[in-house]
């Protein structure tokens, strides 16, 4: 058994993939009409081979209301590893990522979180050990 798919909520799936290749450096692996949405999936070149994140739209209320409370709690939906994380931050905030913070060290590991304009936080982390 393999973990090949992740999901994330988003409220628009263009403005989402534009975020997700455009500010981030993530590749569209996948764009198939399935009647009103897509099955839109981006890739991280730098990630593992075969894993894709799905940007799945949000067409059911209650995950309005599950993504909206996260977002209102601070609480970030899903992290992403980076190896260089304050690189990673100073070309983010460049090209005008909305960062939630400055990066902290918490010990064995760096993070700051960002909003992915979709009504998602992403916390960024780095392994520092």
């Amino acid at each position: 058994m393999q973990i090949t798919l992740s999901s994330i909520l988003v409220e628009d799936q263009d403005r989402a993939l534009d975020f997700y290749t455009n500010k981030l450096g993530f590749e569209k692996k996948n764009d198939i009409p399935m009647g009103e949405f897509r099955w839109l999936t981006v890739i991280s070149p730098e990630g593992a081979h075969g894993v894709e994140l799905v940007l799945e739209p949000m067409a059911f209320a209650p995950a309005r209301t599950y993504q909206k409370a996260l977002f209102d709690a601070g609480i970030p939906c899903t992290a992403f590893m980076s190896k260089d994380l304050l690189s990673e931050y100073a070309r983010l905030k460049e090209v005008g990522v909305k960062f939630r913070s400055e990066p902290m060290n918490m010990g064995q590991i760096m993070t700051v979180i960002f909003e992915d304009g979709c009504g998602n936080l992403i916390n960024l982390v780095q392994l520092v050990v």
